[in-house]
């Protein structure tokens, strides 16, 4: 009987030593470093794969002068481009000139655009900066920066797409789809949109700049978008830093 005692007991103790010494599986750390900045190579070779996909990338955002895209792009801020394409026709085939369009009134230019968010402040922006713009440029949309975003409701974004598209400057607007391109591939990441901006202008080759702006957000807005990106589909998919993609 003693010895049964101490048999069960010797067995308890090596078993108990043995589930407090048997190390317990190591988890796994994900990395956090900074990502390996792309070549000039690299970044190359991802423009010219973008150019041959889309040789004459463009915006989507529908419009009949510069004036017109101006204003479509006022009324884009925290609204889709298809929830603007739907509400501009009727507008600019009322109005499609500063002139015409204070001579409309903000009642109904509210009236034509109330399908988009903050349609009250944006019919307000778009008759004062129509104002503005017959009052110090002639009726024209002026071809400088300054300009531009002295205008109600004109921040450096639409500025940078109203520069790129209706004077080919090669300006590069960051909006949340290359904010998101930017900072997910390593291309040009960046705190801020000024930042993935200002880090784009160092890193695009010249030749590629006045269309980069157009692959960049067609790129974000199809393929890599934010919840589930595309990597199967991606065209730089060998080229992308991001740690968490797919293929």
């Amino acid at each position: 009987m003693l010895w049964a005692l101490l048999s069960l007991m010797r067995l308890h103790y090596t078993g108990f030593m043995a589930r407090k010494t048997t190390p317990e599986p190591k988890k796994k750390v994900r990395k956090s470093g900074k990502p390996k900045p792309w070549t000039p190579a690299e970044v190359e070779e991802a423009f010219r794969r973008f150019k041959k996909a889309r040789p004459a990338p463009q915006t989507e955002l529908q419009s009949v002068n510069p004036y017109t895209l101006l204003v479509a792009v006022v009324l884009s801020a925290q609204a889709t481009d298809a929830g603007v394409n739907k509400a501009t026709p009727a507008l600019f085939a009322a109005a499609d000139t500063p002139a015409k369009m204070v001579a409309l009134g903000e009642a109904r230019v509210r009236d034509l655009i109330k399908t988009i968010g903050l349609y009250r402040t944006k019919a307000r922006n778009v008759i004062r900066l129509s104002e503005i713009l017959i009052a110090e440029h002639g009726g024209m949309v002026p071809p400088l920066r300054e300009a531009l975003e002295a205008l109600p409701g004109v921040g450096r974004k639409t500025a940078n797409v109203v520069l790129n598209i209706a004077f080919g400057e090669p300006t590069i607007a960051v909006d949340t789809h290359i904010f998101r391109v930017g900072n997910r591939t390593a291309l040009a990441p960046g705190k801020t949109p000024f930042e993935v901006e200002m880090n784009l202008e160092k890193v695009v080759p010249a030749p590629y700049k006045p269309h980069a702006h157009h692959w960049l957000i067609l790129h974000g807005r199809y393929t890599c978008v934010a919840r589930r990106p595309l990597c199967e589909t991606c065209l730089i998919n060998d080229l992308c830093r991001w740690p968490e993609k797919t293929v």
